[in-house]
């Protein structure tokens, strides 16, 4: 694959990934605040987060992201997972051009993104 092909392919997955989440955190911003704005904030008592939104396959239920929390955190996820997967689109690509260097820096700099996020 061509480097120049490569970067549009990333610099396209790129937009797409920061589009989706902030137009997935906006919607859920809107909802949130249509159904809460007018709530009073009680910063006395803590409450932790719901179990719907502790897991992301309880995210990905329709009755949590029926409400805003819910699609606001999806957004965010998919802000995180957006340079994940621009770092296993290079990896592919490094793959098909059997760049060695560069598959096995890839593959360490994927892992470790993917050890950190799904250990947390």
């Amino acid at each position: 694959m061509e480097d120049q092909r490569l970067e549009i392919i990333v610099s396209y997955l790129l937009r797409v990934g920061v589009g989706a989440s902030a137009a997935l955190v906006l919607t859920g911003g809107v909802l949130y605040l249509a159904r809460h704005g007018s709530a009073v904030a009680d910063y006395h008592t803590f409450r932790g987060e719901p179990a719907g939104y502790r897991s992301l396959s309880e995210l990905l239920t329709l009755e949590t992201l029926r409400h805003g929390q819910g699609l606001i955190q999806l957004g965010l996820i998919v802000l995180i997972f957006t340079p994940i997967a621009r770092v296993a689109l290079s990896l592919i690509a490094f793959l098909a051009e059997r760049d060695r260097i560069y598959v096995a820096i890839s593959a360490i700099v994927l892992a470790t993104l993917l050890y950190s996020f799904f250990s947390a």
